[in-house]
């Protein structure tokens, strides 16, 4: 079993962040190699993307959401991969994002890409991506103004 914990800190407020974070739709504007992500339900979301040149699909299933603070997500299709990512508002309107992942390589892309710190690259490609994606826009950009409702 592999691990990867990862932190940044972004230039916006927490429920900023957060909010935008639940823009899955968007993802694909800033994770190399996720191509399309679609909500199944309340709790589902399919990713279509690829790995090593390869194209993948799996369905993700949030376990567990403390709006604001923090999403427990794990893969419907691989028990062994999961992950939280965590908001933690800091002085400043500054916020800091911690992504914590367990995951097992399975094919023999998987497994060199671990190896060579290839998913670890991608992982801290993706948050600076992030970072950039929300600083640049100053708010987040999906539905109401995060400050006027209370996230559901």
């Amino acid at each position: 079993m592999a691990s990867l914990h990862k932190s940044i800190e972004i230039d916006a407020l927490a429920q900023v962040a957060y909010h935008q974070w639940l823009q899955y739709e968007e993802f694909s504007e800033f994770m190399d190699n996720v191509q399309e992500v679609r909500r199944i339900d309340d709790t589902h979301l399919r990713w279509r993307g690829v790995i090593a040149g390869k194209p993948i699909e799996w369905v993700t299933e949030v376990v567990e959401h403390v709006p604001g603070r923090r999403i427990v997500w794990r893969n419907s299709e691989a028990a062994d991969t999961h992950g939280v990512i965590m908001f933690e508002p800091l002085n400043m309107g500054r916020t800091r994002m911690t992504l914590d992942i367990e995951y097992q390589p399975e094919s023999l892309e998987e497994k060199i890409g671990d190896v060579h710190g290839i998913v670890e690259a991608n992982l801290e490609d993706d948050l600076q991506n992030f970072k950039e994606f929300v600083e640049s826009r100053g708010r987040y950009t999906g539905g109401p103004d995060p400050n006027s409702v209370s996230p559901a």
